[in-house]
């Protein structure tokens, strides 16, 4: 496991209706899910008060970009909500890319025996453990950290 930085991390699956909220173990053996958000005024807050509360060193978003790895119409509020993250936190936020993470997360719950409606709340959980376990196999695969690093604001709160 050469190159891999020890720490708990965050997943953050973002949605326009919720936010679905990951971690892993400090050495990355394990991504679980933690909480889905409802994405409101107070989402980052919480998702910032959920780093704190498990000592996560980094936040991990999810850049959902399309097939051809275009930007789709969710690709700048996730950006935004990105920014946002790493300018209120002061930990290093980095955007991973998440294609087919919702898709994998309908697919397992949907072999787990969870209809659609049931499964509406934990999917983007699910979804959020999916990107993050992915960005940890590429950082250990490779000892390179998974994704691009988002600088934050310099513009005074």
């Amino acid at each position: 496991m050469t190159g891999f930085r020890r720490g708990v991390r965050l997943g953050i699956d973002v949605g326009k209706a919720r936010v679905g909220v990951a971690k892993c173990d400090p050495d990355g053996m394990l991504a679980t899910p933690v909480e889905t958000v409802a994405r409101d005024e107070g989402a980052e807050r919480r998702v910032i008060d959920l780093a704190t509360e498990h000592g996560a060193v980094e936040l991990l978003v999810g850049l959902p970009l399309n097939m051809r790895g275009e930007d789709t119409a969710s690709t700048q509020d996730a950006r935004g909500f990105a920014a946002a993250l790493a300018t209120a936190s002061g930990l290093p936020v980095r955007l991973v890319d998440e294609r087919l993470s919702t898709v994998s997360a309908h697919a397992a719950l949907r072999q787990s025996g969870r209809s659609q409606r049931t499964s509406r709340s934990i999917v983007d959980q699910v979804a959020a453990v999916v990107l993050l376990q992915q960005a940890l196999d590429v950082e250990k695969s490779t000892g390179r950290a998974a994704g691009t690093l988002v600088p934050p604001s310099q513009e005074p709160a």
